[in-house]
């Protein structure tokens, strides 16, 4: 076939004149034999213009876990919210919003489905039958047949452990929650308590008694620790908690009683979420990266799409240690 080169090459004038000639260009200043010229060149060589490609804009179930005011109580999730929407907006994908109360309303010709949070088995298996698709971020434990996002808690976990023991914190203990999920009677282990527990056995550090629980969120750390500090002695005690909420709370009961912070006890949250650094004493963390679990997700949505691979993958987003002033 040929092309606006050939053309020019024939008709001895430049490619751009061919290409403003064939275009119909008004500001164009070439005579009308010229012009004669390269249309007849064209035509005896066959030339076609190129059709424009219609852009195809694919359509992504994106499925929170938690609505966009719950977000505000744990800024973990607005994190990997912000990188799904960033780069679906690089990739040119819509993103249909939906809450994991409204599965039952996403339609079945959707392009995939993004789904962010902890999902039952059940809930899983009817995204799955939904769309063939399926990207899960942040699920703890059920991700089978679907790409994954994750975070390798044991390595959370151990990486905060092993800062205290280094430390030489004589006793250790652990903040979390326990939650139960649509679909299910029994609340869910947490997977960053199942990991403490057994490398904390493993290190001869488990002690039942330092392991609070109730929600993930400020109010159950403050409350969790303003109990816990009304009926023990505190002295060279180390707390990880299960995020940086939890952590936050806690240490807003430990300021009040004026406990000494890290003298007394040292505390490290998960997450890294941004007010980590502003409360008094600045918190130590394990910084997950949020915005970059968001846009791996997109990635491999668009991976299935454009070369509609069949296999699924796990991709695992590496995590640091954020020293503060809290230990």
């Amino acid at each position: 076939m040929a092309t606006i080169k050939d053309i020019a090459k024939k008709a001895g004038v430049s490619i751009a004149t061919v290409s403003r000639v064939l275009n119909y260009d008004p500001t164009l200043s070439v005579g009308e034999v010229t012009k004669k010229r390269i249309f007849e060149i064209a035509e005896s060589m066959s030339y076609q213009k190129k059709k424009t490609r219609k852009k195809i804009t694919r359509r992504i179930a994106f499925v929170h876990w938690v609505t966009e005011s719950e977000e505000l109580t744990d800024l973990y999730y607005m994190g990997i919210r912000h990188g799904i929407e960033d780069q679906a907006k690089e990739m040119h994908l819509h993103l249909i919003k939906y809450t994991v109360n409204d599965i039952d309303d996403i339609p079945s010709d959707v392009d995939g489905i993004i789904a962010v949070g902890r999902f039952s088995k059940i809930q899983t298996e009817q995204l799955k039958s939904i769309c063939t698709h399926v990207v899960l971020v942040d699920s703890d434990f059920d991700h089978s047949g679907c790409d994954a996002v994750l975070t390798d808690f044991q390595q959370v976990i151990s990486q905060a452990l092993y800062h205290l023991i280094g430390q030489e914190v004589a006793h250790i203990g652990f903040i979390g929650g326990k939650e139960t999920l649509q679909g299910t009677i029994k609340p869910t282990e947490d997977i960053r308590e199942h990991f403490f527990r057994r490398l904390a056995k493993e290190n001869n550090v488990l002690n039942e008694e330092l392991i609070l629980q109730d929600h993930f969120n400020v109010d159950s750390g403050y409350l969790l620790m303003k109990k816990f500090i009304s009926q023990n002695t505190l002295e060279n005690i180390g707390f990880i908690a299960a995020n940086d909420p939890l952590a936050i709370g806690a240490l807003k009961a430990l300021n009040e009683a004026k406990v000494d912070v890290p003298a007394q006890v040292r505390l490290i949250g998960v997450n890294d979420i941004s007010v980590s650094k502003y409360v008094y004493p600045s918190l130590t963390t394990i910084r997950i990266e949020k915005e970059l679990m968001g846009k791996t997700a997109v990635n491999l949505m668009m991976e299935r799409l454009r070369d509609d691979r069949q296999i699924s993958k796990k991709v695992y987003i590496d995590t640091s240690l954020v020293k503060r002033e809290t230990t």
